[in-house]
Order: C-alpha cells, then sequence, then structure tokens
C-alpha cells in the first residue's frame, strides 16, 4: 500500500481495549494472587462497557485466553452489545508462535465470533508470517515511537499499511515529532494538550488508534499494587470522569467510532 493510499477521506477513531490478567504490578516487584489480576480487570472491563453504553460507540476489545476463559460473562457481553473481539494472546506474560492459532480458536470459541484481529502483549515484535499463517487479517501489535527502554520505532510507518499479506494497524502518534497517544499520555498529559495532539492526528490521517486497559478504570494508587506514580496517575474516578469527557469532546467535533474489523475493510 504505498503513501498516497494512506490518507482517508474520513474522521475515525478506532478505539480499543486491551483486556487480560492484570499482571504489570510484577515488572515492578509486586506479584498479585491470580484471582485479584482476574477480578481488578473484569471490574475495569464492566465499567468500561458501561461507559460505551452511555455513549452508544462500538470498540475492538483485544483479549487473551486466560482472561476470556475466567470472564465468560464478559466476553458474551461484548459480543452481545456489538463490538469486535480479536485476540491479545493466549498469556499476557508468555508467548509462543503456536498461540497465535491456539488464541484464536479458543477465543472463537469462546465468544462464538470469527477473530480477525491480533495484538501483542506490550506492543512487542512478533512474526508478520506467523501471525498472517494464523489466519489473522490485521496486526495492531506496532507502536511507532521511541520510548527508552520500551519502543525503538521511531522510523517505522507511522499510519497502516499492509505488509506480509497482513494489514498493520500501528497505534497513533502525532505527526512529525511522533508524540505518543497510547493509555500513559492520556494519563500524564494536561487534557487540553492530548486533545489537541488527537486533533492534529487525526487532521493529518484522517483517523485515530489509541489503546486503554481494564485496570486504568481502577485506582491503582493503594500500596497492594506498588505501581510507580506515572501509572496510577488519574486512574479510578478519575480516569472515569476524564473518558467521559474525552469521549463527549470527540463526538462534538462529530468524529466516528469504529472497530477495527470495519476500518480495515473500508480501506481495503
Amino acid at each position: 500500500m504505498n503513501q498516497a493510499h494512506k490518507r482517508i477521506n474520513q474522521k475515525t477513531v478506532l478505539l480499543s481495549f486491551d483486556i487480560e490478567e492484570f499482571d504489570m504490578t510484577m515488572e515492578y516487584g509486586t506479584n498479585l494472587a491470580f484471582d485479584k489480576q482476574i477480578s481488578v480487570s473484569a471490574e475495569g472491563t464492566r465499567i468500561i462497557l458501561d461507559i460505551l453504553k452511555d455513549h452508544h460507540i462500538t470498540t475492538t476489545f483485544f483479549s487473551t485466553v486466560i482472561f476470556a476463559s475466567n470472564a465468560n460473562n464478559l466476553i458474551h457481553r461484548i459480543r452481545d452489545e456489538g463490538h469486535e473481539l480479536a485476540s491479545h494472546g493466549y498469556f499476557h506474560s508468555q508467548f509462543e508462535n503456536e498461540h497465535l492459532g491456539q488464541s484464536k480458536l479458543e477465543l472463537e470459541k469462546i465468544s462464538g465470533q470469527p477473530i480477525h484481529g491480533f495484538r501483542m502483549a506490550r506492543m512487542m515484535p512478533v512474526e508478520n508470517t506467523a501471525i498472517h499463517d494464523a489466519g489473522y487479517i490485521y496486526n495492531s501489535s506496532l507502536n511507532p515511537i521511541y520510548l527508552p527502554g520500551r519502543y525503538n520505532n521511531f522510523f517505522k510507518p507511522r499510519t497502516f499499511f499492509r505488509s506480509d499479506k497482513l494489514i498493520q494497524l500501528p497505534a497513533s502518534a502525532t505527526p512529525f515529532i511522533r508524540l505518543p497517544l497510547f493509555w500513559l499520555s492520556f494519563h500524564n498529559f494536561p487534557q487540553w494538550l492530548y486533545r489537541s495532539a488527537c486533533a492534529q492526528t487525526i487532521r493529518a490521517d484522517g483517523y485515530l488508534n489509541i489503546y486503554f486497559h481494564p485496570w486504568e478504570f481502577v485506582d491503582l494508587t493503594g500500596a497492594e499494587f506498588g505501581l510507580p506514580k506515572f501509572i496510577s496517575r488519574n486512574t479510578g474516578a478519575q480516569m472515569i470522569d476524564r473518558f467521559h469527557s474525552w469521549i463527549a469532546w470527540m463526538k462534538s467535533k462529530n468524529y466516528t467510532f469504529s472497530t477495527m474489523s470495519e476500518f480495515v475493510r473500508s480501506i481495503k
């Protein structure tokens, strides 16, 4: 897909959520019990679904098999309320190439829906050929920014492209300086700056691709989580208020919300 085809005449928001066992605390030396990991993510997912229902929008949920198999009722609610389910792998902190096909089959079995998309946990690199061979149509595992210790993708494509028979949907970053627009930015940037960056990116690209997690909608400031301030800032009730306000602002700009699969069909 050449550069001329990358700009589309829409104002589309690809809003997605990575629903998973909440094991991020392990990166900071705190091990939560498995039941607690699931309960935190389940609580956040319920909150997200309520918000989306209030605003009458549909989105894409990338789920691990482990979370889906422990929260069947939420997976069925995602399906029944018109959202798309995609794969976030089998486990959140363990990956082998065979998990690509296994997670697709298991999520289809749990949800009763075809699974078209994949996103690697923590947006880590994964082989495009393996994703395609497992039967996926699109991959959204690239964050095209430079973030020390996490991402070194500044010179990779910033907008959607085709690679190895897959549609690649990188997370959005602003043109030129590539200011990241993912979940951490939402928590730590002033809202006027975040909204300005969203509007700039939509003007340049015609769409916005941003992602969040259910545990962000739960208060993470407690000592039991042991998370640094830049992660726990504006979680829980503050996140819920910010998110409601941000969606209302996006709708006031006449931006439309789309699932990943709907968007891929429109650009193919």
